[in-house]
């Protein structure tokens, strides 16, 4: 990961146009490609992002960054504070909490329960960085990555998208589409989700729960 602390403009050019005048911000550029423009408030949130894939070209006092939609983002330096790599090797991946590690077990299970004629390849299917949950194969063959939420919420559809990349490039598996599947999912991560061509799928818990084999039941 490379961050680097500078006085810049960033300028965004695709389905509409923004604008950030100078200011001290923080710009990250992540081992997949990802590029993030940080401001020193507003939680996690970047002001201004490009996802992988991308095309990042470093022209010393501008970056620019096209993706394969055409759009792009250029950030000017006008000064340069800090500039670090950081080699963060590969990340284990978020522990699930209870719920959510039961729901993606409940699916593995059965997952015609996300949509008909689904069925199980493997789960924690591994990438380069890290596992998606479920890794199916539709009723037609072609293969279907799933990730399961329990709340569902744009940066999981960002972390499915990632994942997506990834899996696309292996030839026994392309292509692959994505399916993002949680109890509840957000408005804009369901926008999201439809932007990118990923299904976003609502399942019940409590159903699922009802429907367990017998020998998963705990009573």
């Amino acid at each position: 990961m490379r961050l680097v602390i500078a006085d810049c403009t960033v300028d965004y050019d695709g389905r509409l146009t923004a604008h950030l005048p100078q200011a001290t911000r923080l710009l990250m550029v992540k081992a997949d490609g990802c590029v993030a423009v940080h401001a020193d408030g507003g939680a996690y949130k970047p002001l201004n992002w490009m996802n992988a894939p991308n095309v990042f070209t470093d022209h010393g006092d501008k970056w620019t960054v096209v993706s394969p939609k055409g759009e792009e983002l250029t950030i000017t330096l006008h000064e340069v504070h800090s500039d670090s790599a950081h080699d963060l090797g590969v990340d284990p991946g978020l522990q699930k909490d209870g719920v959510e590690a039961h729901l993606q077990e409940l699916l593995a299970l059965d997952p015609e329960h996300i949509a008909e004629g689904l069925t199980l390849v493997r789960r924690e299917y591994p990438t380069e960085i890290g596992p998606v949950d479920l890794l199916c194969k539709d009723a037609n063959g072609a293969t279907v990555a799933i990730e399961v939420k329990r709340r569902g919420e744009m940066d999981g559809v960002e972390q499915l998208t990632r994942y997506l990349d990834f899996l696309n490039r292996i030839s026994d598996l392309a292509p692959v589409r994505g399916m993002f599947v949680a109890q509840e999912i957000k408005p804009q991560a369901k926008t999201l989700a439809s932007d990118r061509d990923i299904d976003a799928v609502e399942v019940d818990y409590d159903v699922l729960r009802g429907i367990e084999r017998p020998q998963q039941k705990l009573f």
